[in-house]
């Protein structure tokens, strides 16, 4: 696993151990087309990584020019990855980690007023959550308007076309992964 571009272009990223099953990082090839499609550069935008995992996608946007980062993760090994990657590309500075299950942080941030120009949700296929991300994003007004939500999972779960007032603007498929992209109103 590598940044496929921009700032930190090939430096490797640090993966589960094998034995952990629980989590499942975004291939570099995925990551690769999710940008490409996403545009190359961020120019500074505010970007939420939910189920974090690795940190990959997250610290991709730094790469490509994103200003800061917030990596949302439960478990206790994915926010060690997180700290691990962050730290050896030396965006620390730009990242902050909560150690919260994704409702609860998408609550505190809201709270907080945060606004993420661009959201990426990676939850473990199994929990068939993509409607319940959504709900949770327009219940905490964290995505700014027009901004873009992009959700991982699997090619069995149906993504809804349109939900809590996000529109699907396109899916591509990877194997058994789907990737869904909508926008905020």
């Amino acid at each position: 696993m590598r940044i496929v571009a921009g700032s930190a272009k090939g430096r490797a990223l640090q993966g589960p151990k094998p034995s952990s099953g629980h989590i499942r990082p975004t291939a570099d090839r995925v990551r690769e087309t999710l940008f490409n499609m996403l545009g190359q550069f961020l120019d500074g935008q505010a970007v939420l990584d939910l189920y974090a995992g690795t940190g990959a996608l997250g610290l991709e946007a730094l790469s490509r020019g994103a200003g800061r980062v917030v990596l949302v993760d439960q478990d206790r090994e994915a926010q060690g990855l997180c700290r691990l990657n962050t730290d050896a590309l030396g965006f620390a500075s730009q990242v902050a980690i909560l150690a919260q299950p994704v409702a609860r942080a998408l609550e505190t941030l809201g709270k907080k007023g945060e606004k993420f120009e661009l959201v990426f949700a990676d939850p473990p296929y199994a929990a068939r959550v993509v409607p319940t991300v959504l709900e949770a994003l327009t219940a905490s007004s964290v995505v700014s308007p027009g901004g873009t939500v992009v959700v991982e999972h699997d090619k069995r779960e149906e993504a809804p076309e349109a939900h809590a007032g996000f529109t699907r603007d396109d899916q591509r498929k990877f194997g058994d992964t789907l990737v869904s992209f909508y926008r905020a109103p």
